[in-house]
């Protein structure tokens, strides 16, 4: 198991949070703690990558902070 947080541009509201939480729970993620400006992730890098996860918060319409 693999833990990244990443940085996130654009969330202002917990809209902007549910909106990354929806994207983000359409991959098989182990756990995930999402807050304004952050997602924190655990999962297992055989079954999603963290470029499926940056995917995802683009998907919630917010960009991943490099």
């Amino acid at each position: 198991m693999t833990t990244h947080e990443f940085k996130i541009e654009g969330m202002t509201c917990n809209h902007c949070v549910m909106a990354v939480k929806k994207e983000l729970s359409k991959l098989n993620l182990a756990t995930m703690e999402v807050g304004i400006g952050f997602a924190k992730v655990n999962f297992d890098e055989t079954t999603v990558s963290s470029s499926d996860i940056e995917k995802a918060i683009l998907n919630a319409g917010f960009k991943v902070q490099k």
